[in-house]
């Protein structure tokens, strides 16, 4: 860190239309198939950048969490597509039921991630991986086996956060890949402080983006993003039984190769709905500044916040957000199939 404390940004409540970004437009794929099969048409049409060992980042969450991508979607993916991918997880920073290596692997048991290897990247401590271009860090504090690894799927359920806003990629990268003693409270925690989550706002929206930006400097374009808008409650799976009722209506899959415009698309389809639709989860984004992960992450040159957005349903023509979620439904709960 610098001698002069860094001041964060503002606007973290501000949501920038469409029309007023600018610079170039990457490409964001889209499908309303909430299924094991959307799930693999979206991810291959990303997937080719993927080589060698592969890390699936993924939230396996709490024991019994209901909002988690479904189980049954991820081991067929990984059957047809990633035969030798491994799930990659961290243990957390609150004391629960992933706390420890042997708790976290009880609860990936409970929760039925048993169908392939999942590597709890702390078990054996944590690196300082390099970052540059950094206000906050210079290095940040990650799972110590994530660097055996060749590429990354960062396969991400798109939901709120109590302290991020919004969980998209950024999210699940940056504290997920970060160990659960360092990393984590590098993000969380002002140093110091006796209130392990004393760091919010626009200021703990940037520490995440450089962690995780930290992670993409190691795999360099080995990288790719499939966000999941599904079961979006304003709670993150950090929650598990006790998140917040989902009330946004379910959405669909995106994939891209760009994070920050993963997390836009997200975003901007969320802007798009009826303000019945998206009332809380725009309250909780908005409330917590959660908005300034994607303004830094531009600002870092992690990604393009302009992109084309491609409707995999209907021969790949171009649409706008609004197009995509014109017809979505009220939320109906579907995690009885699922668990």
């Amino acid at each position: 860190m610098s001698d002069n404390k860094p001041v964060p940004g503002t606007g973290g409540d501000h949501y920038i239309p469409y029309s007023e970004r600018s610079g170039p437009e990457s490409v964001v794929f889209f499908t309303r198939d909430l299924s094991a099969a959307g799930l693999i048409k979206a991810f291959e049409r990303v997937s080719s950048v993927l080589a060698g060992k592969v890390a699936i980042k993924l939230h396996t969450g709490e024991p019994h969490g209901p909002n988690i991508i479904p189980r049954p979607w991820v081991k067929e993916l990984i059957e047809k597509d990633i035969p030798g991918g491994v799930i990659v997880e961290t243990n957390t920073y609150y004391d629960g039921d992933r706390y420890t290596t042997e708790g976290h692997r009880k609860t990936l048991k409970v929760n039925g991630w048993d169908f392939c290897p999942v590597d709890i990247l702390d078990e054996d401590g944590a690196a300082m991986w390099p970052l540059h271009g950094g206000k906050w860090f210079k290095e940040m504090s990650i799972g110590r086996n994530l660097s055996k690894y060749d590429s990354m799927l960062a396969l991400t359920h798109f939901k709120g956060h109590v302290r991020g806003g919004f969980g998209g990629a950024n999210k699940n990268i940056a504290i997920g890949c970060a160990d659960g003693h360092v990393g984590k409270a590098m993000q969380h925690t002002a140093e110091g402080s006796d209130n392990m989550w004393s760091i919010g706002d626009e200021e703990f929206m940037e520490r995440m983006v450089e962690a995780s930006k930290a992670v993409l400097e190691f795999f360099g374009d080995k990288v790719c993003y499939v966000n999941v808008m599904r079961n979006m409650s304003v709670d993150c799976d950090c929650e598990g039984v006790n998140a917040a009722p989902v009330v946004t209506p379910n959405v669909g899959i995106l994939a891209s190769l760009d994070m920050l415009a993963i997390d836009q698309a997200c975003i901007d389809l969320v802007y798009a709905m009826k303000p019945e639709e998206n009332h809380d989860l725009i309250e909780r984004i908005e409330s917590r500044r959660g908005l300034r992960q994607l303004t830094y992450m531009k600002e870092m040159g992690m990604g393009n916040d302009r992109y084309k957005l491609i409707d995999m349903d209907n021969g790949d023509v171009e649409i706008c957000a609004k197009e995509a979620v014109k017809d979505v439904k009220p939320f109906v709960s579907d995690c009885g199939c699922c668990h």
